[in-house]
């Protein structure tokens, strides 16, 4: 597994400061975000999970801890639209240069607005994908904040 990814590379030109850490990514996992999750020893609320969502059409990244669910109607407000939807996994990757399981927020191949739940900011570290399927990066949620440019909203179901 390359350690030097798309996004691992946007971490280092910004000058973050993070550690990878490497896990077996299950491809047949319910919940990705949360296998990730006990294979890293880490609490779920600290491993963080990247969704690529469309709002009034227009595509939208955002980041919520991976033991919990987006509120649609949430999010579409804090971008100022009427409602959101998942994104097709192929879009998703179309427009991340990513693969699902492996979408990281950094890095990607087109910058779009981006949502981090207003809980995650409150811990010290968290861990996002780093991307690569099996592959997370573990940083200070508010360095991912301002790197990503992102509004911080209260965006969990």
């Amino acid at each position: 597994m390359s350690k030097a990814t798309r996004a691992t590379q946007a971490l280092e030109k910004a000058g973050i400061a993070f550690t990878l850490h490497s896990y077996a990514y299950d491809p047949n996992a319910e919940r990705v975000g949360l296998q990730a999750a006990e294979a890293i020893g880490e609490a779920p609320e600290r491993v963080l999970k990247t969704l690529m969502v469309r709002v009034d059409g227009k595509p939208v990244c955002v980041i919520v801890p991976s033991d919990r669910e987006v509120s649609m109607k949430k999010l579409a407000a804090a971008f100022g639209g009427k409602s959101a939807e998942m994104m097709k996994p192929s879009d998703a990757e179309r427009l991340t240069g990513y693969k699902v399981g492996g979408i990281s927020p950094f890095g990607q191949m087109r910058k779009v607005p981006t949502a981090i739940e207003q809980q995650s900011l409150a811990h010290e570290r968290v861990y996002m994908n780093g991307g690569q399927r099996g592959l997370q990066v573990r940083l200070a949620p508010g360095d991912a904040q301002v790197v990503l440019d992102a509004l911080v909203a209260p965006v969990i179901a």
